[in-house]
């Protein structure tokens, strides 16, 4: 059984097929610095679970879905690149 993949077809490296690996690099490190801000700011384990979830959830959640299949450190990268110099490009149709 033969099968023919276009060439301009890109494989992506995914963890279990839903993660890229960049974004769960990103995610492990953003989850890792919050829970160190949390353990040592906070001592009542609800406040932790909640902040952790709170802050923790939301960056897991986009970074599943994506941006119309962009990896969302590469959006993170386009909006700082876009805050240093924001370029406003105005066409006429005619």
């Amino acid at each position: 059984m033969k099968f023919i993949i276009p060439q301009n077809y890109n494989f992506k490296n995914k963890l279990f097929g839903v993660i890229d690996y960049s974004n769960l690099i990103f995610d492990a490190i953003w989850f890792g610095i919050v829970l160190s801000i949390v353990q040592i700011l906070f001592e009542s384990w609800n406040i932790k679970i909640f902040l952790l979830v709170s802050l923790t959830f939301p960056v897991l959640l986009i970074s599943i879905i994506g941006f119309n299949g962009e990896s969302f450190i590469n959006v993170i990268i386009y909006l700082i690149k876009y805050i240093i110099s924001p370029k406003l490009y105005l066409f006429k149709k005619f």
